[in-house]
């Protein structure tokens, strides 16, 4: 096993009332942190999906450590914020970041995917806490975050749903269903992130089967769209504090990221998808990651 310095999970959720530059510098320092501890957790377990667990890492960093209403130590307080990962291959990214905000204690991540552990290879809501829903099976995610939107809005409850999907998800039917039910009925407090990456399992998703013009697509099915670089900490945080988009309209966010990033031998490399690094590269990718 490669050794991580035992400090990196040492960040926390950030206080909101920290200046808005602090609570990013913050933020990029705890998106360091869950890579370099996810690097030596799917190395350990080998087992995982690194290229996609560091594209997304700092969408789930900036929501989950910044911008959603939860507490950790009443992780099913009834009016928190719910975050559904749909894209629950990247389970080692979450299970990280659930760490650092105080959710279970960080030696826990030390039995990723081993037998019997709760940190299995697909997020379960029944053993983790912090996780909302049991994902895996690509095009579920959307559907149940849209449900857990509708639910809020019939309890009177001000509490907001964000769903965050591959981009390569996308392509499952049972997502455009869900965007329709979700614009039918106003769901302002609804947000679904996609990791625009252009990668899924094996090539391109413009080869696989073409989403472009994707923010033309959600709007035509009734979304608020905007894009947005997706490890830009600062454009992120300043998104969702000033959600939602458009009132009245579900809000659709294209957070434009790279597979693998920011690993020079990683990045936009399709076999990264599930890949495995080696003992060499896991140096050579703590050594960049600083």
């Amino acid at each position: 096993m490669i050794p991580v310095p035992g400090d990196v999970l040492a960040v926390g959720r950030i206080d909101r009332r920290l200046p808005f530059e602090e609570r990013v510098r913050l933020l990029a320092q705890a998106a360091r942190a869950v890579r370099r501890r996810d690097l030596q957790m799917v190395h350990a377990a080998g087992l995982g999906h690194i290229g996609g667990d560091f594209s997304s890492a700092d969408i789930v960093a900036v929501l989950m450590l910044a911008v959603l209403d939860v507490d950790p130590l009443q992780p099913q307080m009834p009016d928190r914020d719910r975050f559904v990962m749909s894209k629950g291959h990247s389970s080692g990214v979450l299970y990280a970041t659930l760490a650092v905000a105080g959710f279970f204690d960080p030696a826990l991540l030390d039995e990723y995917m081993a037998p019997l552990s709760t940190l299995s290879g697909h997020p379960d809501a029944r053993k983790v806490p912090g996780v909302e829903a049991s994902t895996g099976p690509l095009g579920h995610g959307l559907p149940i975050a849209v449900g857990m939107a509708i639910g809020a809005v019939l309890e009177g409850s001000a509490r907001r749903t964000f769903c965050l999907v591959g981009d390569g998800e996308l392509q499952e039917g049972t997502n455009w269903e869900a965007l329709a039910a979700g614009a039918h009925r106003h769901l302002e407090r609804l947000t679904v992130v996609v990791d625009r990456n252009g990668l899924q399992q094996g090539a391109a998703t413009e080869e696989t089967s073409r989403l472009e013009p994707l923010a033309d697509k959600a709007r035509a099915f009734g979304w608020a769209v905007e894009e947005v670089g997706g490890h830009d900490h600062a454009a992120l945080l300043k998104l969702f504090e000033s959600l939602p988009i458009r009132p009245g309209q579900p809000s659709f966010i294209i957070a434009h990221t790279h597979k693998g990033y920011p690993v020079s031998f990683m990045k936009d490399r399709v076999e990264w998808h599930h890949k495995i690094p080696t003992t060499r590269e896991i140096r050579a990718a703590l050594e960049e990651l600083g």
